[in-house]
């Protein structure tokens, strides 16, 4: 079983796919953090982000094994991530790792912004997680607080619906819903609330 998570930042699709991989025994992937490990790599070798051919040679060598998670996280890597993941070329280049890790035996889940419209259309189940920007800046705020990073929640915000504004525009894959995915609006959820919807949602996908 495929379980493809779609949605913009900071609308809780990361943690609910690492939850419901947890719940159904799956291997997980956030391929959002392929997007932020290459503009890591590309950031450590003094590269403009903005250089799309060394944003593509980057991306086709990339090895996501070697990457240190914990130098991905944080505002600026996302917004990094968001401006190479607008490079045609180099969401291509890893287009087929992650179809290889959502074909692995018994299947996978996988979260990011075109997992139901391009690198899983087959699959089984597939959710578009959404919240208000507000409650997402405060969720990414609270976030950020918890890693003892400075937080401004008005610059958050803005972010937030910078990264919506080319994320939805980018001229590959765009963020968008697939025809056939469920919408999950989390503006009103905890995660315990989150997570009991989804299985509901599967449950009644499995059921036909």
């Amino acid at each position: 079983m495929i379980i493809a998570i779609d949605g913009p930042a900071a609308s809780g699709k990361g943690t609910l796919a690492r939850r419901l991989a947890q719940h159904f025994g799956l291997p997980h992937l956030d391929t959002g953090m392929l997007y932020r490990g290459v503009a890591r790599q590309m950031l450590d070798e003094g590269l403009r982000l903005d250089n799309i051919d060394a944003a593509t040679s980057v991306a086709l060598s990339f090895e996501p094994q070697l990457v240190d998670e914990d130098r991905l996280r944080g505002r600026e890597m996302g917004e990094a991530a968001s401006v190479i993941a607008a490079h045609p070329p180099v969401r291509s280049a890893l287009l087929a790792l992650q179809r290889a890790f959502a074909q692995q035996p018994g299947g996978a889940v996988l979260d990011g912004r075109d997992i139901g419209t391009v690198i899983c259309p087959q699959a089984a189940v597939k959710l578009f997680v959404t919240a208000t920007p507000e409650v997402r800046a405060e969720r990414r705020a609270l976030e950020l607080t918890g890693r003892g990073e400075p937080v401004d929640t008005a610059a958050i915000l803005a972010d937030i619906r910078l990264r919506d504004e080319r994320d939805s525009h980018r001229s590959s894959a765009p963020l968008m819903i697939a025809s056939d995915a469920v919408l999950l609006d989390t503006s009103s959820f905890d995660v315990a609330g989150m997570v009991a919807a989804a299985l509901a949602i599967i449950a009644e996908k499995a059921g036909r």
